[in-house]
């Protein structure tokens, strides 16, 4: 009986059908052609039995691979075809024959939007594959051509926002600059000179060889303002923002985290200059020798892919930032150059930075005069996080008051301070801790250099 799911396929062999394999059975080539002309003359089960056998021999062939999952979608095991080729399809510049066959088998599954997807993308880099028969099976327009000059551009094509592609209502327009950001000079400094001025004076830097673009690894203690930081560095460029976080990319099937993770890339690519925000980053790029399972090193290897670009000008005007609260677990190849080639350490905000946080926290609120210096002081270990807590406390009294008195009351420098008194420092002292093991032992590299002054400022 066919199994189920399945059409009935022929199982008899068509006259003349080639038995070399039989008598040469490791011969590559002629098992190939065996199974491609059985699949020709639609003898299906034979043919998915030749490029089995031919798959054990060469299990990296592509076209042995396209072969099986044409034989698989074409007696409707439509979810084998796209298992065969998931491996191909999450990486990068993979044939696009290969996306044909894939949106084919998409169809079968009911995935309309996804198949779609699949077979637009093909097309834009093989037009001769184009399939019109194929194409009207979606129920839905294929992308129209340019518009002329000064005719607004028409809407999204429904099948982009059904596709595994993120929808482009999570690019963000950050209205915040680094004058939002207090303290951190000597941060925004290395932000703006790595990535904000090769964009703002491209000619500049070109005469050097320098490309707008690249990745910079924030880190640093919980809470210090890191993916504050990042949405500031879009804002100061007037560029997209996208907030990548481990639920946009991880997910439980095999193949579909990296697909979400090129998918990703290639909407900050769309929307270049982009920045391109990837928070708690050592998840998604942990060292691979640390890891026992096969799919989630060809996560990091699909990132690596991602950040190198499939040629010199992928990536070029996509700004990429990251952020970990534990760096030592990223694993090294992310530090080579054209990666995360800088780490900037985001520290604790000093005694000056935590009163510039407190004016930034309490501007536009009723105030009476205010001493922000002296709860600086009185909020030693605490960072930008741990202050807004501060504030929101004490705001919350203020509030209660207020609703009694029937007017707003102003809040005051008593007000703050009684806030921190109950308040503690939530992560610095803990993390710094984590720290001083890998600066004093695990820093052969000089890669924690600049974590050396906090260290043994506490010890």
């Amino acid at each position: 009986m066919p199994q189920k799911g399945r059409t009935r396929a022929r199982r008899c062999r068509p006259p003349g059908a080639p038995r070399g394999a039989r008598l040469s059975p490791d011969n590559l080539p002629l098992r190939r052609h065996l199974a491609e002309q059985l699949l020709a003359k639609g003898y299906l089960a034979d043919a998915e039995a030749e490029f089995r056998a031919a798959l054990v021999l060469a299990p990296k062939d592509v076209d042995v691979t396209a072969g099986l999952a044409e034989a698989f979608a074409r007696q409707s095991a439509h979810g084998a075809a796209l298992a065969a080729l998931e491996p191909f399809l999450a990486s990068p510049g993979y044939p696009p024959r290969l996306g044909i066959i894939a949106a084919k088998a998409l169809l079968g599954e009911g995935e309309t939007g996804k198949a779609a997807y699949r077979y637009y993308e093909a097309i834009s880099r093989d037009a001769s594959l184009a399939d019109p028969e194929l194409a009207a099976r979606f129920t839905i327009p294929a992308p129209a051509a340019a518009p002329s000059p000064g005719t607004p551009p028409p809407p999204t094509p429904a099948y982009m926002a059904a596709g595994p592609a993120p929808d482009e209502a999570e690019v963000e327009r950050s209205k915040l600059t680094f004058a939002d950001v207090a303290g951190m000079e000597a941060v925004k400094e290395s932000l703006r000179v790595k990535l904000l001025l090769p964009i703002q004076q491209p000619e500049l830097f070109a005469a050097y060889g320098k490309r707008a673009g690249g990745g910079v690894l924030l880190y640093g203690p919980p809470g210090a303002g890191k993916t504050h930081l990042a949405r500031a560095a879009a804002g100061e460029l007037g560029a997209a923002f996208v907030n990548v976080g481990l639920a946009d990319i991880l997910d439980m099937y095999v193949g579909s985290s990296e697909r979400n993770l090129r998918a990703t890339f290639d909407l900050a690519r769309r929307n270049r200059p982009c920045v391109l925000f990837f928070d708690e980053v050592d998840a998604l790029a942990a060292r691979r020798s640390d890891m026992r399972q096969a799919h989630t090193r060809q996560l990091v290897n699909q990132f690596l892919a991602e950040l190198d670009g499939v040629d010199q000008n992928a990536n070029e005007g996509v700004l990429v930032l990251a952020a970990t609260n534990a760096p030592w677990y990223i694993d090294a190849a992310f530090r080579r150059p054209g990666r995360f080639d800088q780490l900037v350490f985001v520290p604790p905000p000093d005694a000056a930075a935590r009163a510039a946080i407190l004016r930034i926290l309490c501007r536009d609120k009723p105030l009476a005069e205010m001493d922000f210096d002296a709860v600086a002081r009185a909020t030693e270990h605490m960072v930008g996080a741990d202050l807004k807590g501060v504030v929101d406390r004490a705001v919350e009294v203020k509030l209660q008051q207020s609703i009694s008195a029937g007017r707003p009351i102003p809040m005051s420098t008593a007000d703050l301070m009684a806030a921190a008194k109950g308040a503690k420092p939530t992560s610095v002292r803990e993390w710094l801790a984590t720290a001083r093991n890998y600066v004093l032992h695990a820093n052969e590299s000089g890669a924690w250099d600049e974590l050396m002054p906090w260290i043994k400022a506490k010890w």
